[in-house]
């Protein structure tokens, strides 16, 4: 059963030009192919090739948020390190692929429905793959046929325009939709018609909430695209059978059984990736989150972590004295997500109380856990099996809520079947039935300043918790225009005492002692009753805080900082051009027609501007 694994490798059958004018190596003999019904089944395995791999899905989201803390970030982030000339992402393989299928099922002598069955897969992965073309570059060429090099007219056309490109998405998603024939996939590792109007929502919103928010002038408004996703998204909330998973047994622990099991949740998750030990196709998950010396040891950091509910449905930053809240008092009474996102105060491993490692990777103290499992036997080594999921129901319900709350057509049953049933999964226990009325003040300053509506506010909140980690985050900031978000500052937990020990998870003994001199340090372990000093983290910071929250990249050289030269290298930068991305040098040597993104031309870095 190996095309259930998550790559679906198929044949190999991929035509193997890399650019727009590269020619192709070698040709497929038709026949075989399209004459039969398992000879189209065959070649569309070589669609799912556009799948990230399991390591990028169990890291998607590292190195380039707004809330989390790294000893590295992206380049596109960071101040000069990025511009057309080291750019990428500029690669027509996959559709040359697609668009060869495509003009050949055409001629396919197949049964029509089995015919448009694999025309709407491929139609699909098309949508795919310009979805992410789009939301790299904007504007690109549309072609809908495989080019050779003999077609110099479409190899020196100029970019299509956004509008054109997307309005042709869209048709591919409509013929998918309609013509799909599998409706149900118990492995949930292919391509369904419930999948097409998942990713119809999901692209729908993002196309309809970035020309708003970027205020562009195209022919398809705004409000369009947004009745477009929530059209897509409620059609799949009506009629799929989909439903939130819960946990009858350990309510509290419903959330985190979609992300630590081999077998996805069906009854929630619409397609997955999915990994097996025995054909060894696994993911490294635990590694990355859990070691110090692989990755980027990345941390939630703390204005994130303040935006997770009181179980009662408060903000957690209404409590009084909740800045000086430790780490055990502020994970109590809080949203039951928070607790299956980041180890608190309780967490076990194999039978042993885990907190996090405060002396090696939490260096902010909020240690991811959301994509790991509970075992040990992964954090050294890629062996993962737990399945990663692409597209789940609480992406719909958020995707409708969200569109229906900027058309400002939000009910209260639809709050209540959307974000109040998310949070009721969460344990949370107020505001589950009616749509809020009060801005946040805390969400509006820390996060989106420029939006005064209370219920776009805590939808976006209520998607920043539910899809935190699943990849979700950065196209969200950049939809938003919220983009000056990643260059927050990184504040970690509250710490009341310095160079003495701490009880993180009031259990009466010490877990912790951050120090400022190593003379400090063993005065304070000395404090410790000496059975219990090996077990006492310890952690170096450095003495010019400004406060009494960790914090990340404080001076050039310290206990918390990049192992860089100067605080120069250290800053994160986000302008108006990084909202697209530049498009490679060498495509506009080839192609003189094509010209750059602006803010990026004359080979400008990322400056910030």
């Amino acid at each position: 059963m190996k095309k259930l694994v998550y790559l679906l490798f198929g044949v190999g059958l991929l035509l193997t030009a890399c650019d727009l004018n590269e020619e192709p190596i070698s040709k497929l003999g038709k026949e075989a192919i399209f004459s039969s019904e398992s000879g189209l089944q065959t070649y569309s395995w070589s669609f799912y090739n556009a799948l990230p791999s399991g390591n990028d899905m169990a890291y998607v989201e590292g190195t380039r948020v707004d809330f989390l803390d790294a000893t590295s970030f992206n380049a596109f982030l960071r101040k000069g390190a990025y511009n057309s000339e080291n750019a990428g992402g500029w690669s027509w393989t996959t559709l040359r692929n697609i668009n060869w299928f495509i003009q050949n099922c055409e001629e396919s002598p197949v049964e029509e429905k089995v015919k448009n069955n694999y025309l709407a897969l491929a139609r699909f992965w098309r949508a795919y793959f310009y979805y992410d073309k789009v939301r790299q570059f904007g504007d690109v060429p549309w072609l809908e046929r495989a080019l050779d090099v003999e077609d110099t007219e479409e190899l020196m056309a100029p970019r299509d325009s956004r509008e054109l490109v997307m309005e042709n998405v869209w048709k591919d998603l409509e013929f998918a939709q309609q013509n799909l024939t599998l409706a149900k996939d118990g492995t949930c590792s292919q391509v369904t018609k419930w999948v097409a109007y998942a990713f119809a929502s999901r692209i729908a919103l993002f196309e309809g909430t970035f020309r708003k928010y970027h205020n562009l002038s195209l022919p398809t408004s705004p409000q369009t695209w947004l009745n477009r996703a929530a059209t897509a998204a409620k059609y799949v909330m009506d009629n799929s059978g989909y439903k939130l998973h819960q946990n009858t047994q350990s309510p509290k622990l419903a959330y985190r059984d979609l992300f630590i099991n081999t077998a996805p949740q069906t009854d929630e998750v619409m397609m997955a990736m999915i990994f097996s030990e025995s054909l060894s196709v696994t993911h490294y998950a635990n590694w990355i989150w859990t070691s110090q010396t692989y990755g980027s040891c990345s941390n939630f950091i703390r204005p994130f972590i303040c935006t997770f509910l009181n179980a009662d449905g408060t903000p957690y930053t209404d409590r009084e004295g909740w800045e000086k809240e430790m780490f055990y008092e502020e994970c109590q009474n809080r949203d039951a997500r928070l607790a299956q996102i980041i180890r608190t105060p309780g967490y076990m491993r194999e039978g042993k109380k885990a907190l996090p490692a405060f002396d090696k990777y939490a260096r902010l103290g909020y240690q991811p856990i959301k994509l790991c499992v509970d075992s040990t036997v992964g954090d050294e080594k890629t062996l993962n099996t737990n399945a990663l999921s692409l597209f789940r129901y609480a992406e719909v319900l958020l995707n409708y809520a969200e569109a229906k709350a900027e058309l400002g057509t939000l009910t209260d049953a639809d709050w209540a079947q959307t974000v109040g049933a998310l949070r009721a999964r969460g344990c949370i226990t107020g505001g589950l039935t009616t749509k809020p009325t009060k801005v946040d003040q805390y969400l509006k300053n820390t996060y989106f300043p420029n939006v005064n509506d209370p219920v776009i506010l805590e939808v976006r909140r209520e998607r920043g918790v539910e899809l935190c980690l699943e990849g979700f985050r950065f196209d969200d900031i950049r939809r938003w225009a919220c983009g000056k978000a990643m260059t927050m500052s990184w504040t970690g937990m509250y710490i009341s005492d310095i160079d003495t020990p701490l009880d993180m998870d009031n259990d009466g003994i010490a877990d912790v002692i951050y120090f400022t001199t190593n003379d400090k340090r063993d005065a304070a372990l000395k404090l410790v009753p000496e059975s219990e000093r090996s077990k006492v983290m310890t952690r170096l910071i450095t003495t010019d805080l400004t406060s009494s929250n960790l914090q990340a990249h404080a001076v050039a050289g310290g206990g918390y900082n990049l192992s860089w030269d100067s605080q120069e290298d250290n800053v994160r930068v986000f302008g108006k051009k990084q909202y697209l991305y530049p498009i490679p040098a060498m495509v506009m040597v080839r192609n003189p027609n094509i010209t750059q993104n602006p803010g990026w031309e004359n080979n400008a870095s990322n400056d910030g501007n």
